[in-house]
């Protein structure tokens, strides 16, 4: 009935009444009358109608409703984020109880080109289940200030609901009733540790983001429980690869190792690339507390001084670590590489493996970058040389179908032991780094074709078309700063981003720009459904190759011992993963996006900890963002600072929306994204996440 209803809303010029759809379903009895009723209140909890003040129903696509998350600000005003739309402003008067984080519906009442305002008419989804902040009294009373103050909630705790927190404590709070407005009552659940104690900065992030710390007692037990070493049983019917050339390549800390590589050169003039991941679904059972857990989490966490693992380290540093000179358990992908730089003729088996040695991408670049050997690499040089080669027809081939490299820069925190930033650094990204990229993207496009062709359930790394309005409005900013490029914005196409990224290319400020484009774009996320990896020009794609850290990845593992392994392509199985298939990727994509939250502020926390130290001094940067209430100011470490509007006393200064530059009404002195300035540091909160600059000179003066 519900396809039947939507139907016949669908084609109708205006909203109908209950009475109109009764008749038009040809409905005739009381109960009819009913049952319709609770279907289409069903129809409009679930988003699929809108109900009208006059209790007519339409389309809820049809209406000037839209779905979104809120980004609350602490002024009271907040917008409406809305998936692949712009945002849409909400002045304080309506935002209608809605905090930030809530999942609202939002009418649009006014628009003015791409600009909209709105205001909230429904919270479809509170925001929080627990909460993070400091406990304290405030007449006689058990208060809590909220970590995000863009949460305008006043939440109260009664002393048996306290834990026994004393002032100054971080603390995790369970939301209790609500009493009126926007106060709560609360309970103190966990408590973090005193604001001022080593590490419970983060703690505090993470407990925000729920992302956990530890592991219970159960899936410690499950974990201690797994071998230390792999047995003779373990390898029956795997393919013995212990006597090949097989070494791992990462950072200089890294201690999860999930991928090996290997490589042979064939006659013809291409290679043999072999891509070996940790077998981690082999001692992780679905069902198990482990597999739980590791499902719950979703993804390792890497922050500033820690990494939050997804496995116990019993399983992510020992048993499932490819670590050298060890037998491990592993799942293979073997491809040829033809001289086009194509894939041809994946293999992919249960292998058994051990890695020569644990290389690093330091060590790699010296030599494939300087053509210096470290001591220790001097066997295998000539390999590494050979799998540059292969590389560089991979990427080649890779850039000829349109690949898009944003090649966006990353800031390296460097902490000493007590968990202080003593240096902030961009990170390199050099030719080994580089490598390996090209090495996992060839395997898991080869894993997620041939499981794509044989027509099965699966999980892709999917990352949609850009809007085209959005493509324009970047076209458009980047011309008003007064760079022309060319591309058919009607047919938007990887190779079309990737002419406008090179036409830019050699702009002082592309790194800004490469950053700007981005955002104009989706994000990639989990699905059952393929519809192709815009940014990678893949028609197929999945992470295949990070088990240890990405639960969509141990799933992929999973589905190749069922389908490959063990040939279980049965109907149970297959409606059974379809099903499953789609909370799964839907959850996955949270837990990522969360991740990445955390991660962010974090940095952000960190870094202004760090500029607190460097107060009153002196810096060279670049102005990365105009905005109406100031300018962001980037130095060559990527900290980014706010010269506000106010600080600018030379002159008064106005935002022209138009040209995003900010303009002197005396002097008429201009401030444009790219200009080149030297500030200094006035003001840094670590509570707040913020870096304050003020301006000291700009332009020819800094580059005198």
């Amino acid at each position: 009935m519900e396809e039947r209803i939507i139907e016949i809303v669908k084609t109708s010029d205006r909203a109908l009444s209950v009475d109109e759809i009764f008749h038009a379903l040809n409905l005739k009895s009381t109960e009819d009358l009913k049952e319709l009723m609770v279907i289409l209140n069903q129809m409009e909890d679930n988003l699929q109608l809108y109900r009208t003040k006059k209790d007519n129903y339409m389309p809820f696509s049809n209406s000037n409703l839209k779905v979104g998350k809120l980004i609350g600000n602490k002024k009271g005003f907040g917008f409406v984020d809305i998936e692949g739309a712009d945002d849409v402003f909400i002045p304080p008067m309506n935002m209608n109880n809605a905090i930030h984080g809530d999942k609202v519906i939002v009418e649009i009442t006014s628009k003015k080109g791409t600009n909209m305002e709105g205001r909230i008419l429904k919270i479809l989804e509170r925001s929080f289940d627990t909460m993070v902040g400091e406990y304290v009294i405030k007449d006689n009373k058990g208060t809590i200030i909220l970590d995000n103050d863009k949460i305008k909630l006043n939440i109260f705790i009664d002393k048996d609901k306290s834990m026994g927190a004393m002032e100054g404590h971080k603390v995790l709070v369970k939301m209790g009733a609500k009493l009126k407005d926007n106060n709560y009552k609360g309970e103190i659940i966990r408590i973090l540790g005193h604001k001022n104690d080593p590490g419970v900065d983060i703690l505090s992030v993470m407990a925000k983001y729920g992302i956990n710390s530890g592991f219970s007692d159960e899936v410690m037990k499950e974990a201690l429980e797994t071998p230390n070493e792999v047995t003779k049983s373990d390898i029956e019917g795997r393919r013995d690869l212990t006597n090949e050339m097989i070494f791992t390549i990462d950072g200089d800390d890294t201690k999860d190792i999930d991928d090996a590589i290997s490589i042979e050169k064939l006659k013809d003039g291409g290679f043999k690339l072999g891509v070996h991941i940790a077998d981690v679904s082999y001692y992780v059972k679905e069902g198990s507390k482990l597999d739980d857990e590791a499902y719950d989490r979703g993804t390792s966490v890497y922050l500033a001084d820690r990494v939050e693992p997804m496995y116990p380290h019993k399983l992510s540093n020992g048993i499932c670590s490819l670590n050298p000179m060890v037998d491990r358990l592993a799942i293979s992908c073997v491809m040829e590489i033809n001289s086009k730089g194509e894939v041809v003729s994946p293999e992919i088996f249960e292998s058994v493996i051990r890695s020569r040695k644990q290389m690093t991408y330091k060590n790699v670049n010296k030599i494939l970058e300087e053509n210096t050997i470290p001591e220790g690499y001097e066997e295998y040089a000539d390999t590494l040389r050979m799998m540059k080669e292969c590389a560089d027809l991979l990427r080649k081939n890779k850039n000829n179908r349109g690949y898009i490299d944003f090649d966006i820069d990353e800031l390296k925190l460097i902490i000493d032991a007590e968990g202080k930033v003593t240096d902030i650094k961009k990170r390199e990204r050099g030719v080994g780094e580089k490598l390996i990229e090209d090495f996992m993207i060839a395997a898991n496009e080869a894993v997620a074709t041939t499981i794509y062709f044989m027509e099965l359930p699966f999980v892709y790394r999917v990352h949609g078309l850009p809007s085209e309005e959005k493509i324009q409005n970047f076209l458009k900013f980047i011309g008003v700063l007064g760079y022309k490029v060319d591309g058919n914005i009607k047919n938007i196409t990887p190779r079309a981003m990737q002419q406008i990224l090179e036409q830019l290319k050699d702009k002082k400020e592309f790194h800004i720009l490469s950053s700007v484009l981005l955002r104009s774009m989706q994000k990639a996320v989990y699905d059952k459904v393929n519809i192709g990896h815009f940014g990678l020009a893949s028609k197929c794609y999945t992470h295949f190759t990070s088990p240890i850290r990405r639960y969509p990845d141990t799933t992929v593992h999973r589905l190749l011992r069922k389908y490959l392994f063990q040939h279980k392509m049965d109907k149970d199985t297959i409606n059974y993963w379809d099903n499953k298939l789609v909370l799964l990727t839907e959850h996955s994509s949270y837990k990522e996006k969360m991740s990445v939250e955390c991660e962010r502020e974090v940095d952000d926390m960190k870094v202004a900890e760090y500029m607190a130290d460097h107060i009153g001094e002196e810096y060279t940067g670049i102005v990365s963002s105009v905005v109406s209430f100031g300018l962001f100011i980037e130095l060559p470490n990527l900290i980014e600072g706010l010269v506000k509007i106010d600080s600018l006393s030379d002159d008064k200064y106005i935002y022209d929306e138009t040209t995003f530059s900010l303009t002197g009404q005396k002097h008429k002195k201009i401030y444009r994204l790219g200009d080149d300035v030297r500030i200094k540091v006035v003001g840094a909160s670590k509570e707040a996440r913020t870096v304050d600059f003020e301006i000291i000179e700009k332009d020819s003066q800094v580059n005198n």
